[in-house]
């Protein structure tokens, strides 16, 4: 299966990130993509993070959902959709979540970031948990003939999570790393996760300078289960597309066969 990882560098401006998000998923479906995955925050990257409660959208209903949907139909793609504010129980905090979208428009699976960033080097500073709430299961569905796991950017830090999809074709990771972040860690992580769970890697990353002065590092890739990177676009918008190859994963899987050594 020919999958794209899809690089964007969104604004404040929801119709503006939706345009675009539209665009670059017409781009992967132009280039053979059966699947395409969009990076964290593809619908908003505010001027502050409590922007995103006033857009959280009830799950189930809203214009960001309906987007996703009538893309996924009407290009015929199965569409990850990077991650979206969606309401909790409490209106001080939103899920961050991923929501898939089968060919047919149909949502087929929902997965709320677990792990939230907090950062602070004493000149930048991150704390994800004043706005979000965090989600505390792993969700996997199946796309084709192929199975897929999903995560969202700060998981990469935790392999207890991608060891919860040991056996997984392909694991997506959605993110907005800061470039400070992404310059030390982001290849590093990704290349690790994809060679001790014998996977791919599908990492489509926010790339740039935002309006809220935000940058961040982009690097958008596909990674192969052996970790050789296959396809990577370093900054700005833009589609990564590669290929899921079933013998390559056996193959793999066959000569070093690490997971069936697991004793933990």
């Amino acid at each position: 299966m020919k999958i794209a990882a899809l690089q964007m560098v969104s604004g404040p401006d929801v119709a503006a990130n939706l345009a675009t998000a539209r665009r670059l998923l017409e781009e992967a479906a132009a280039q053979g993509a059966r699947l395409a995955a969009l990076p964290e925050y593809f619908c908003l990257m505010g001027m502050q993070d409590s922007d995103k409660l006033a857009l959280a959208e009830a799950d189930g209903d809203g214009p960001i959902q309906a987007m996703l949907a009538t893309a996924a139909r009407e290009l015929g793609l199965w569409i990850t959709g990077g991650t979206l504010p969606i309401r909790s129980a409490s209106a001080a905090r939103v899920r961050n979540t991923t929501l898939v979208y089968s060919p047919a428009g149909v949502r087929v699976a929902r997965y709320d970031k677990i792990h939230l960033f907090a950062f602070d080097n004493g000149r930048e500073s991150y704390d994800e948990g004043r706005v979000l709430e965090p989600g505390c299961e792993p969700t996997r569905f199946q796309a084709g003939d192929i199975e897929v796991g999903l995560s969202v950017c700060y998981d990469l830090r935790f392999p207890e999570l991608f060891r919860a999809y040991a056996g997984c074709d392909l694991i997506a990771v959605p993110a907005a790393f800061t470039y400070t972040t992404g310059q030390a860690h982001w290849e590093l992580l990704l290349r690790a996760r994809a060679v001790e769970n014998q996977c791919y890697v599908i990492a489509p990353a926010q790339g740039g300078r935002h309006a809220n002065g935000r940058r961040t590092w982009g690097h958008s890739m596909v990674i192969d289960p052996w970790g050789e990177v296959l396809a990577v676009l370093a900054e700005g918008e833009g589609v990564v597309v590669a290929e899921v190859d079933a013998a390559r994963l056996a193959e793999v899987r066959q000569q070093l066969p690490a997971l069936g050594h697991r004793k933990l």
